[in-house]
Order: structure tokens, then sequence, then C-alpha cells
């Protein structure tokens, strides 16, 4: 059954709520949502209200992240919903999200333990206001525990687009390997993959406000380079003594402080 692949349109509002139809092939309902107080309204008696209160999480997820003026009559939006106890786990930070691009069969979750003999991609990147430019690092570990490390800089104002930068030039870099664990302070790299792009994709490229992605041709990149991967993502915490992470900041920072 899932994952379910939903639309929803606004086709009406009173006074601060908008009526909202939710649909899935041949399933509709309707809810109703103020964006000022975060009220939901739920209706329980058709098929998909009952399936949509079971996913209420999601569904939550999507309405509280919209700006509220970016509610208006006509709007509409796809949207895909997993299973509940899948999407909550998504966000628990201690655990590994996994994204399998092998055989043409994208499958993403969640699981507790490292795989073993992985060549894992330790990243990060600086950003300096007032040189306006960012540095990455790529530190590469392979399966005999020997490192080696790539870097630059960039002319770009985006501290989190040169996080993904990173990731990207150390996939580069070991284009051959099939399976990968990627660990980064960054959440955006990872949910951006593992959760974003699928509704961007699936609204031609489009947030949930109704806006174009920003950084298109990076993300496009981004996934272009997982094609016949698996890889495994872990998130660490910036600047709290992990051994690579701190390695990776340091000559970020350093890359900085060099440039003319």
């Amino acid at each position: 059954m899932y994952p379910l692949i939903c639309k929803m349109k606004i086709i009406s509002s009173d006074t601060d709520f908008y009526d909202i139809l939710i649909s899935h092939e041949e399933m509709q309902t309707f809810i109703r949502f103020n964006p000022q107080e975060k009220f939901l309204m739920l209706n329980s008696d058709d098929k998909l209200g009952i399936i949509l209160r079971e996913n209420e999480y999601q569904l939550r997820k999507i309405l509280h992240n919209k700006r509220k003026e970016t509610f208006y009559i006509g709007f509409t939006l796809n949207f895909v919903l997993n299973k509940n106890k899948d999407a909550v786990a998504f966000n628990d930070l201690t655990k590994l999200i996994v994204y399998d691009n092998r055989n043409g069969n994208l499958k993403t979750f969640v699981k507790n333990k490292y795989t073993p003999d992985f060549t894992i991609l330790y990243t990060d990147g600086s950003y300096s206001a007032k040189k306006k430019i960012c540095s990455y690092v790529a530190l590469i570990q392979n399966k005999s525990l020997k490192y080696n490390i790539r870097f630059g800089i960039k002319n770009i104002q985006n501290s989190s687009l040169t996080e993904m930068i990173a990731v990207i030039e150390g996939l580069k870099n070991i284009a051959e390997e099939e399976k990968v664990r990627i660990v980064t302070d960054s959440r955006y790299v990872i949910k951006g993959l593992t959760e974003w792009m699928y509704n961007w994709k699936l609204n031609d490229w489009h947030t949930a406000q109704g806006e174009k992605v920003k950084n298109i041709n990076y993300w496009q990149e981004y996934e272009a380079l997982t094609q016949s991967k698996y890889l495994e993502f872990e998130w660490v915490k910036a600047h709290n003594f992990h051994f690579e992470n701190s390695i990776c900041d340091r000559y970020a920072k350093e890359l900085i402080d060099k440039y003319v």
C-alpha cells in the first residue's frame, strides 16, 4: 500500500480556515486547516480520511511548514505518505538513514547498526561572510582504513550548499564504490536526498511553498551520483569532538583563512 502519492488542493476559505481536498487515485476526502493556530480538522468517515488520521504526523509536517501567505485558493501540491512509524523514525538522529538506489528501485529506510566493510565519506564545509566564499572538504576512508582527502574553494555564499558540494565532490572520487557510508553534520544534505527530493520531483521541482527549489542543478548532480549505489547516512553533531568531522572542519576553515 505504501508509499501513497496524494494530491492536495485548496478549494475555499472561511475566515481563518482553508478547505482542502485530498485525493489518492479514486479516493478523496476533505480537511480543514487554520495556518495561524495550526488547527487541523480531519474526516474519519471515509477511507482516505482514516489513512490521513493514521499518518497525521506527516500531514502536519507539510501544513505546518507552509508559510501562511502560501495558503490560497487554487494552490495544489503532490505529496507522498510513508508508513507513519517509518516517517517518525527518519527524525531519530541516532539511526542510520539508508538510501538504496540499486536496480532502478529506490528504497529509503532506517536502521540501527552499521554495515561493515564500507568506504566511508566524511564531509564538511565552511562559509566566510567577510570573504564571501565557501570551502568544502571530503575525507575518504577506504576499506583498508587509509585516508584520502579532497578539498576546494567555491565562490558561493551558501553554507548549506557547500555541505552538499562536499558530498558531491567526495562521491565523484569514489564513483566505482557501490556501498558508501556518508558521515555529515548537515541534515540538509541527508533530508534533501532521502526525503524532500521525492516530493520536489512530484511537483516539477517546486517546494510545498509553491516556489522553485533552489540549486536544482546541484541537487540533480547529487542524485545522479547516487545511481546504482547503496548509501548509509550518519548524522553527527558539529563541533562535538568527532575525529574525522573535526578534521574536515579544521581543513575547511584553514582553506578560507589562506584564501586571498
